[in-house]
């Protein structure tokens, strides 16, 4: 299974999964080795599909980095945390998770929109 890392040292996804609050973005960087880069792509599509199917989805972008990058980027748009709480804790999400290679690591972080 992906390692999970928190982006923010002082913040895990489980406690920003507590605040209720949204619109919510979720930001999820991949480091995928490129022998990997095919089969997790394959795998993100079915995720994708999945989370696609849960009330509160609003949209989905997937990103490359550049030059020769080993970095992907998700970012997702959710009516609020709860639910994509709700859809990350699945069992049939939590299943295609466990798929993901131990060597794939996954920063994943929760924002809000904030006027500037």
């Amino acid at each position: 299974m992906a390692t999970l890392q928190s982006l923010d040292p002082y913040t895990t996804m489980f406690a920003q999964f507590a605040q209720k609050t949204g619109p919510i973005v979720l930001a999820n960087t991949f480091f995928v080795p490129e022998e990997r880069t095919e089969s997790f792509l394959a795998l993100f599509r079915r995720q994708a599909e999945f989370m696609k199917a849960q009330p509160g989805f609003v949209s989905l972008q997937m990103h490359e980095g550049t030059a020769d990058s080993r970095l992907l980027m998700n970012i997702a748009v959710w009516e609020s945390t709860e639910a994509l709480a709700t859809a990350f804790a699945s069992p049939e999400f939590q299943r295609m998770v466990a798929e993901s290679p131990d060597d794939v690591v996954s920063y994943p972080h929760i924002f809000q929109q904030i006027d500037v």
